[in-house]
């Protein structure tokens, strides 16, 4: 599965944005979805998941009541909103597919086969 990240930007502390995640090449809905990010000198880190089965959530407790994840499977799009941006929530954000059923635990960047190119978010505070 091809995936292509987009959305990201600069924007002030306490702001929105939302990213998005346009997926192809595989059945959307066999895969599990997550977002990652990494910021300058730091780990890639989970943000985000939604399973491909039911639209179960999970999240990071940095984001979780700040950040929502959902995803379209009608057209094989996920999506990261984003509010009430911190500074701290700077770095480059990934969209990544895991099969169903496949390696885990879905925090875990290891899990995911496919990757996107990363989109830059900026908070400025």
């Amino acid at each position: 599965v091809q995936l292509q990240a987009s959305g990201g930007g600069l924007v002030q502390a306490g702001g929105s944005l939302r990213l998005t995640c346009a997926a192809s090449g595989r059945i959307f809905n066999n895969y599990d979805m997550g977002w990652f990010r990494q910021a300058p000198g730091k780990e890639r880190e989970f943000v985000a998941v939604v399973s491909g089965i039911g639209g179960v959530t999970d999240y990071a407790a940095s984001v979780k009541g700040r950040f929502t994840i959902s995803r379209d499977n009608t057209k094989n799009t996920l999506y990261l909103q984003m509010n009430s941006l911190r500074s701290e929530d700077t770095a480059v954000y990934y969209c990544a597919a895991s099969a169903i059923g496949g390696v885990r635990p879905l925090y875990s960047p290891r899990s995911y086969a496919y990757w996107g190119h990363g989109t830059q978010v900026t908070v400025s505070s």
